[in-house]
């Protein structure tokens, strides 16, 4: 079911800023992001070529077993690992680099999952991506956008309201508090992350 997003700042610079945990200040975010944007690319170019590259090159936590707890976009990158929200950290990271309009989005699918709205100023609206990875049944892509006649969001699940699952409208400037404290007080260690994952933003 198609949503109407909207955007908790009318103000796109403050989905540009770099903090703590959105830390695209950072030398291995800048360096990674202008490697990653493609020589006389447009915007929706260097959008794509970003998402591919959190989606499909950094190991989802859970599908990889992986014991490792990170949380700041520089440290997905460095390990390249982490949760949905974390790879969500990461992809604002290098999108707010380039330049590019990125906030964080949320839905509640059993306990909350993160994926992120991007602005593109090329069509004047907001879409979602959801670098999640595709494995263990998620099938998320990238969207065809046409000017005319938008396409609709291929984020990685089709949500089912009759059994309590929430898409959750708001493209926030920065990442869930409750993500972020959730994060910083997880001990690594195998399925770290099971039993204690927010269940809204």
């Amino acid at each position: 079911m198609k949503i109407t997003l909207e955007v908790e700042s009318e103000r796109l610079d403050d989905y540009l800023t770099a903090d703590a945990v959105i830390d695209h200040d950072h030398p291995l975010i800048r360096e990674t992001a202008d490697a990653l944007a493609p020589t006389g690319g447009t915007e929706v170019d260097v959008i794509r070529s970003m998402f591919h590259f959190v989606r499909d090159d950094i190991a989802h936590t859970v599908v990889a077993a992986d014991s490792r707890v990170t949380l700041m976009a520089s440290e997905v990158l460095r390990e390249r690992v982490g949760l949905c929200y974390a790879k969500a950290h990461l992809l604002a990271a290098l999108l707010r680099s380039q330049g590019i309009p990125a906030g964080f989005c949320y839905q509640r699918i059993g306990v909350l999952h993160g994926l992120n709205g991007v602005y593109l100023a090329g069509l004047d609206r907001w879409i979602r991506l959801d670098p999640r990875g595709n494995k263990n049944g998620a099938n998320a892509h990238f969207p065809f956008l046409r000017q005319s006649s938008p396409e609709d969001e291929r984020l990685a699940w089709t949500l089912d309201p009759a059994r309590g699952e929430i898409d959750f409208p708001t493209v926030y400037t920065a990442p869930s508090s409750a993500v972020v404290e959730t994060l910083s007080s997880a001990k690594p260690g195998p399925a770290w992350y099971e039993g204690i994952l927010p269940h809204a933003p």
